[in-house]
């Protein structure tokens, strides 16, 4: 029992000391804020990007839509997912296969909406699947970015995603099937190296240093109301995941992380 026990406090002692590098799946496009309609690309990418460390292959995704909203029109949902073409996403330590498309963005907001093939974690021996989300606005125009759109698992912006100062806060709800989850844990990741489409790579600098593992990953928890609050230290895209909302999902018999991801945009103020 003594051994037992020295051997299961090593153990936990070595967990400790591994660095935290979370999976956060990107929808990533360069700007949530547009004053003027057109065509945006949009990359869907699998990775870990505080370090543009590991890319995982993404393969062909269940779903990929946009919801558009304008003033008090009822919003209209629309089919990206034929669109996508496959491409190579290299980060600084690997390649990965990964997904491109461009959209033809209007006047109000278009809320980008992923529900991804599991990805097999060997690693961990799970699944993982992270309903993704990213809600852009073009022109100013006011549209539904606050309504659920009826993901599996999903997270509602309580705050506008486009609209954040250096410094405001960012709150959202937390939902499994429509219903709020009680303290479901939020991992959060600063998108530190910038993705450059046309090279199809993360640029090498970064824009921020840890000065401590704990600082890459950061862990929130949300209240009895799903409800989580975080105040944006700096400009440029945050991803927020909230992790396992569905515990006994599975998927090929195996244990399946059903996620829900965020991601918002901050400006500094000038």
């Amino acid at each position: 029992m003594k051994k037992l026990y020295v051997m299961l406090t090593s153990l936990a002692v070595m967990a400790m000391t591994v660095p935290a590098f979370a999976h956060f799946q990107m929808i990533y496009t360069p700007e949530a804020a547009l004053n003027k309609g057109g065509k945006i690309p949009l990359a869907l990418v699998f990775t870990h990007p505080f370090e543009a460390g590991h890319t995982m292959d993404m393969g062909k995704p269940e779903q990929f839509f946009a919801v558009r909203s304008r003033g008090e029109n009822t919003p209209k949902k629309i089919d990206l997912l034929d669109s996508l073409k496959p491409i190579t996403w290299t980060s600084l330590t690997n390649s990965g296969n990964a997904w491109e498309t461009t959209y033809s963005a209007r006047g109000g907001d278009h809320i980008f909406c992923l529900i991804p093939d599991p990805y097999w974690e060997a690693n961990e021996s799970f699944y993982i699947k992270q309903n993704t989300k990213v809600i852009i606005n073009v022109g100013g125009e006011p549209g539904a970015w606050m309504e659920p759109v009826g993901l599996p698992t999903e997270i509602v912006p309580m705050a506008k995603p486009y609209d954040r100062w250096t410094g405001n806060v960012f709150q959202g709800q937390v939902l499994f099937n429509g219903k709020p989850v009680s303290g479901a844990e939020i991992e959060i990741e600063f998108m530190n190296h910038k993705p450059l489409l046309d090279k199809k790579t993360f640029a090498k600098e970064a824009k921020a240093t840890a000065p401590q593992d704990a600082f890459v990953l950061q862990t929130i928890f949300a209240d009895e109301n799903g409800v989580f609050t975080f105040g944006i230290p700096k400009a440029g895209w945050w991803g927020f995941a909230a992790l396992d909302l569905d515990p006994d999902y599975t998927h090929k018999g195996k244990k399946c992380s059903r996620d829900a991801v965020i991601w918002i945009k901050a400006v500094d103020m000038k």
